[in-house]
């Protein structure tokens, strides 16, 4: 689905959802380039948090650059379908290559701020991540390994222990955002 319809479509859960969603569609309108990181502004990006069969475990990675455990994602690169960004990062970064859709409908929106940092080499500048998420699935006894230029670990957390493993207060807060409209979707089944 193109990534406009999706955003579109997305039905916050509540007011920052409902707010994020709007200024992103206001920056798409204004900015022809937000798929490229050329945009050094603001760009979308696709994350998928990778759930295990349980809905009780996430697979993180240990990310080089924030020095703390997160979710996989990454930039959208010119790619529309953010579905496919966020399955393609799911498996490059944790070498799972069996990795499944909980739904194929974007699972949460946030306008996430990214501090200046060096990679590669190269000076990048604060910008924002218009963060498009989905629900991923995987087999929490599959062979997991590194994407060592990007992570320097890959393991299962319990989602009760998050605060043992992130840095990143607000993330947790997404996380467990997610986790909770994975749970309510599951049981309204």
């Amino acid at each position: 689905m193109d990534y406009i319809q999706a955003i579109k479509n997305f039905e916050p859960m509540n007011e920052q959802e409902q707010n994020d969603k709007k200024l992103i569609l206001n920056f798409i309108e204004k900015n022809d380039d937000v798929l490229y990181r050329d945009n050094e502004y603001a760009h979308m990006t696709s994350s998928g948090l990778i759930f295990n069969e349980k809905l009780d475990k996430i697979l993180m990675v240990h990310h080089n650059i924030y020095d703390t455990w997160s979710w996989t994602g990454g930039h959208a690169d010119g790619e529309a379908d953010l579905l496919k960004v966020a399955i393609k990062e799911a498996k490059e970064e944790t070498s799972i290559e069996n990795i499944g859709v909980l739904d194929e409908n974007t699972i949460a929106i946030d306008i996430l701020p990214v501090v200046p940092h060096v990679k590669r080499g190269k000076f990048i500048s604060g910008h924002l991540h218009f963060c498009i998420s989905y629900a991923l699935i995987a087999d929490e006894n599959s062979h997991i390994e590194a994407k060592l230029d990007e992570n320097s670990g890959v393991k299962w957390i319990k989602i009760d222990e998050l605060e043992k493993y992130s840095d990143e207060p607000y993330l947790i807060g997404v996380y467990r955002k997610i986790h909770k409209r994975v749970v309510m979707s599951k049981k309204n089944k």
